[in-house]
């Protein structure tokens, strides 16, 4: 919500500015400006990126406007998962997880919590490493050095919806331009018209330069630099559960082991080492 307060904000400042200086906002209605510019700005984004990127992209946007999912919730229920399944595989030996590394939506330690199971990536991903503890055959900093290579490639993976959507944003003002330079056109083909029919059409082609720095830098960079910042989130899980399953491979308890974990996590989100005891200890 605090995205959509933040363009709303953008809006008004600038449209409100205008009309407080007795601007006209009809003249700011140019709907054939915008053809161009949103047009060719999306072509230009089909064009540079593949199908994937776009559909991520698509679902990226909407899912972050309404605020992060890697809140301190989802961080306790990560380390409450990654504790009571290393507290099982501690107890009863490695193979007794194997049930639930191999089929985590019919595992009662996955089902009780939702929230991961339903990043079906992050469940993957806590599966296979586990899946590789659960042989016996790999020290530590071989487990490591895999752990740092998957996520170096999920990070790239992750970052390429607001590297795309960043490099529309650096393209918006030229687009702008162009509609504005199409508009001096026709205002230069109606030169010997009457003179208010000329400034019309030169204030039209201004609208369009207008438009393109605004989108770019008021609504697009932004909105790229969110999901940027929103990838690095992502991957904040990944290191979390690399941390904790080093830490155990390493034969530190499920207690200390999710403490490693939850080292890992940043500071405005990161449990308090009470509560994620009593987490822990409630599950």
């Amino acid at each position: 919500m605090l995205k959509l307060f933040g363009m709303l904000l953008v809006t008004i400042s600038v449209l409100g500015g205008y009309v407080l200086s007795h601007g006209k906002l009809l003249a700011l209605w140019q709907p054939f400006e915008l053809i161009i510019i949103g047009g060719a700005a999306l072509g230009g984004f089909m064009i540079a990126n593949p199908w994937n990127v776009q559909l991520a992209v698509a679902k990226k946007i909407p899912a972050m406007m309404f605020g992060s999912r890697f809140n301190k919730p989802f961080y306790m229920d990560l380390l409450g998962l990654l504790y009571d399944l290393l507290n099982k595989s501690r107890r009863d030996g490695m193979m007794s997880i194997e049930s639930d590394v191999d089929n985590p939506e019919s595992s009662a330690v996955f089902t009780r919590y939702p929230a991961i199971l339903k990043d079906s990536h992050l469940t993957e991903f806590i599966a296979d490493y586990l899946r590789l503890m659960s042989s016996g055959n790999m020290a530590p900093h071989e487990l490591e050095s895999l752990f740092d290579m998957e996520i170096e490639t999920r990070m790239e993976e992750s970052e390429r919806p607001g590297g795309a959507v960043i490099r529309v944003a650096d393209a918006l003002p030229g687009f702008g331009i162009v509609a504005a330079v199409l508009g001096i056109v026709i205002s230069m083909e109606g030169i010997a018209g009457p003179p208010e029919e000329l400034g019309a059409h030169v204030a039209a082609a201004l609208v369009g330069t207008f438009l393109g720095i605004l989108a770019a830098y008021g609504f697009v960079g932004p909105l790229g630099n969110a999901l940027e910042q929103g990838a690095q989130e992502e991957i904040n899980g990944y290191e979390t559960v690399k941390a904790c399953l080093v830490a155990s491979l390493g034969g530190m308890p499920p207690a200390l082991a999710v403490e490693f974990g939850r080292k890992a996590i940043y500071s405005d989100v990161r449990p308090s080492f009470t509560e994620l005891e009593n987490h822990v200890r409630g599950r």
